[in-house]
């Protein structure tokens, strides 16, 4: 009973259009950033590593590496902060989850792309 009437408050939370991308994509993320009375719009570009969750509370992870140094955020999907995530590349992988990708840095860090071969 509690289940549907969950169901129906996530139903308006979503995005018309929710954006289309696979776990090992490379993406570019819009995301607003908030500062003082300003807003302003800040890309975060790297590969999507996971995708969890389901309905209004799907989030996605995306790494990439920074004067050598790995960073990963996660976003929800459906999120008012996010206006747009733009796939710039999309991998070939056989992984739900990259998580060994952070033991990896530089060229070994790479996904193959789709349509290489």
């Amino acid at each position: 009973m509690n289940y549907e009437i969950i169901k129906e408050l996530e139903k308006e939370q979503l995005k018309a259009e929710a954006p289309k991308f696979n776990v090992g994509d490379t993406v570019r993320v819009a995301n607003r950033i908030k500062e003082g009375n300003r807003e302003r719009i800040q890309i975060f570009e790297g590969t999507v590593m996971k995708i969890q969750g389901g309905g209004a509370r799907t989030t996605f992870t995306v790494r990439k590496e920074s004067s050598g140094i790995g960073v990963e955020k996660t976003w929800p999907l459906h999120s008012p902060n996010v206006e747009g995530v733009t796939v710039v590349r999309e991998g070939k992988v056989r992984r739900a989850k990259l998580n060994y990708l952070r033991g990896l840095s530089g060229k070994k860090a790479r996904v193959k792309a789709k349509n290489a071969r």
